[in-house]
């Protein structure tokens, strides 16, 4: 039952940051701060070199909803399935012990 409850909301979650992430105003398009993130990547590429962009570039990408919507999803199916997983395995236990104490009759 745990593991239903977490991935309903996993997926709720999920829906409702994608759905606040993608009403925002979104200003990547705006002419007027074309170039203005120039000579800060040209600081970041001297400073760090190609791993620092690297870097950079993952974290522009966890900073968007679409990303942060996967994320959410993925981690709630792995809970989830590790509940299931726990419970199947308890379920085991009890058939196992059930059948155990059967045959010591």
């Amino acid at each position: 039952m745990i593991g239903v409850i977490v991935l309903v909301m996993g997926i709720a979650g999920a829906g409702i940051v994608y759905w606040l992430g993608t009403r925002s105003a979104d200003v990547s398009g705006d002419l007027s701060m074309v170039g203005f993130n120039k000579p800060v990547e040209r600081q970041m590429a001297i400073l760090y070199g190609k791993q620092g962009e690297l870097i950079e570039d993952w974290s522009d990408d966890l900073k968007q909803p679409g990303t942060q919507a996967i994320i959410i999803i993925v981690l709630s199916a792995g809970i989830a399935s590790a509940c299931f997983y726990f419970a199947r395995l308890l379920d085991y236990d009890d058939k196992a012990a059930r059948e155990f104490h059967t045959l010591q009759k």
